[in-house]
């Protein structure tokens, strides 16, 4: 049975804003997946859904787990503030299934469900900014390069759109905001009226009315919308009101108007428009003229152009693709070639000398210093590996490099990967065939949130296999096992002893499952020990609760 992604805007957070289709499809979903804010602001609305709600910067995470949950049959809700299709999440979950092969025919269900976006929720608390053209921009540089997010700022400032600016200012991104208001005093008045609009429509709502010069002297975060004026806007009775134009043909202040309604839409009463106050006749014969002109003064006599493609071809040739056409046929394909600019990107991953290895070799660290340069980054990590950031557009040549020093490789982020001791430099060597088994099997594999596995070679433990999330310790030639440990937070605790004595032949097909299990049912963003703590159950082996029983205040940062 197929399931259904209903990708729901609920608008500005209030459940008078929150459309009738809306709230019908939150209350007939089995799954209800978001950013933990907006779970809360639509917390009424919800009976007996699963909810998975997880942080910031976990969108894809979220899509990902709507996408899984969808095709095992279920109908799950993903959902945004303000509209879904507006910085929201609509984009992400059909990029998502694309990655997957989708189609409207063969796969899930999706209904992409509307709602009133913050540039209009906010405008009708300013007043009527937006009744002109107008444009969003987010100022986030996330994941849109911030000389693209400047070129729009630029180009929507000279065009005189009405302008709002979503994500204008956190508490790491501080200057884009600043240099938002550099560029549009370029173009626009500094008196030119802006609203900053907190909150809309929720219990902290806040609106200042300002203008463009002394914007920045208020407080603007990420939950304020800005809207900006055109060169029209104007201010009345703490109002912002852009114009539609109705001046130019309508008395306003009299009920007696100038022009009849039959006149009002002829030529000649529309000098501003595109065809200049002429009359009709005038404007169909003008451009044919015009046209016949401009061909005559591009088909040159001595060249003789049989093709469409041909044309084309001509046209590269002038711009630099100067071989020879002898078989015009024969060219066809090399003309429906992409022509692609290598795309530089950040190449983000761990390398470390081995599983039991910890010794770094000459070659090695020279390889580091040639792939790295003087634009990438190298951490050291207390687990052994050194974590490398490369601008790059040929990540394949980096990876090439590093493997022929001898270098193991991992992705960085929501993966598995194995901390394991030095077997004592290797005397203790038993275990090691099984922790590069596990390495071999597991390395890598995504997984809802970052699972490190430790690996003690004795009953020492010294490396502290115990403190991660599962602790592999081998003891009296067979294995111990741990599960659960929380390891940040001032309620760390090492994982609970779940297993003793387990056979060499057993360990790695033991982990194997759990590793799976968890994958398969964990939350985006849930770690290993609260994954054991919910289902209460990993592969028969059950959760006891082991945490320090001392009463804390919480701490600032949500441990």
């Amino acid at each position: 049975m197929k399931g259904t992604l209903l990708v729901i805007g609920f608008g500005p957070g209030s459940f008078e804003h929150i459309t009738k289709r809306a709230q019908e499809a939150i209350q007939e979903s089995d799954c209800i997946i978001g950013y933990k804010t907006y779970v809360e602001l639509i917390s009424d609305l919800l009976t007996d859904q699963e909810i998975i709600s997880t942080g910031m910067s976990e969108e894809v995470s979220r899509a990902q787990a709507a996408v899984r949950l969808a095709e095992e049959g279920k109908k799950v809700a993903v959902i945004s503030s303000g509209d879904a299709g507006v910085y929201g999440m609509a984009g992400l979950v059909y990029e998502v299934l694309i990655e997957q092969g989708w189609t409207e025919e063969t796969g899930v269900g999706v209904e992409v469900i509307p709602g009133v976006s913050a540039i209009n929720s906010c405008g009708s608390l300013l007043g009527a900014p937006i009744m002109h053209d107008s444009c969003t921009i987010s100022l986030s540089d996330h994941l849109t390069p911030w000389e693209l997010i400047e070129k729009r700022i630029d180009a929507a400032a000279q065009a005189d759109f009405v302008i709002a600016l979503y994500n204008p200012k956190s508490g790491r991104r501080t200057r884009q905001i600043q240099e938002a208001q550099r560029i549009l005093l370029e173009h626009r008045s500094p008196s030119t009226p802006v609203g900053l609009v907190k909150s809309a429509y929720r219990d902290r709502e806040h609106i200042v009315i300002t203008d463009l010069e002394h914007m920045l002297d208020h407080d603007i975060g990420m939950l304020t919308t800005v809207i900006i004026g055109n060169s029209s806007t104007f201010l009345y009775d703490n109002k912002i009101i852009t114009p539609r134009g109705y001046q130019r043909k309508y008395t306003l202040n009299s009920t007696t108007q100038r022009l009849r309604p039959h006149e009002r839409l002829r030529h000649e009463n529309e000098p501003w428009a595109l065809h200049k106050g002429k009359s009709e006749e005038e404007v169909q014969v003008e451009p044919k003229a015009e046209k016949t002109a401009a061909v005559a003064t591009l088909v040159k006599p001595e060249v003789k152009v049989d093709t469409t493609l041909e044309l084309a071809l001509e046209a590269l040739d002038k711009v630099g693709f100067q071989e020879e056409v002898k078989d015009v046929p024969n060219r066809v394909s090399e003309t429906n070639k992409t022509v692609n600019n290598p795309i530089v990107s950040i190449f983000e991953l761990a390398v470390s000398p081995g599983v039991a290895n910890k010794h770094f070799t000459p070659a090695q660290m020279i390889t580091l210093t040639e792939v790295v340069g003087d634009e990438g980054t190298m951490e050291y990590t207390p687990h052994h590996q050194i974590y490398l950031k490369i601008p790059t557009a040929d990540p394949e040549t980096i990876t090439e490099k590093l493997q022929a020093v001898g270098f193991l490789l991992e992705p960085i982020g929501d993966v598995f990967q194995l901390k394991a001791c030095d077997f004592c430099e290797g005397e203790k060597k038993d275990s090691i065939p099984h922790a590069e088994e596990l390495h071999e099997k597991l390395s890598g594999l995504e997984l809802p949130k970052e699972l490190k596995v430790g690996f003690n070679g004795c009953g020492m433990a010294c490396f502290g296999a115990v403190n991660e999330d599962i602790g592999i310790v081998f003891r009296k030639g067979k294995f111990d096992l741990f599960l659960g440990a929380k390891t940040v937070g001032r309620t760390a605790h090492a994982g609970q002893p779940v297993a003793e004595g387990i056979e060499p032949d057993n360990i790695v097909q033991v982990i194997e499952n759990i590793i799976y299990e968890y994958k398969e049912k964990g939350h985006p963003n849930e770690r290993f020990y609260k994954f054991f703590k919910r289902v209460g159950s990993v592969q028969g082996y059950t959760y006891k609760d082991i945490a320090p029983k001392i009463e804390i205040e919480p701490a600032p940062c949500g441990d």
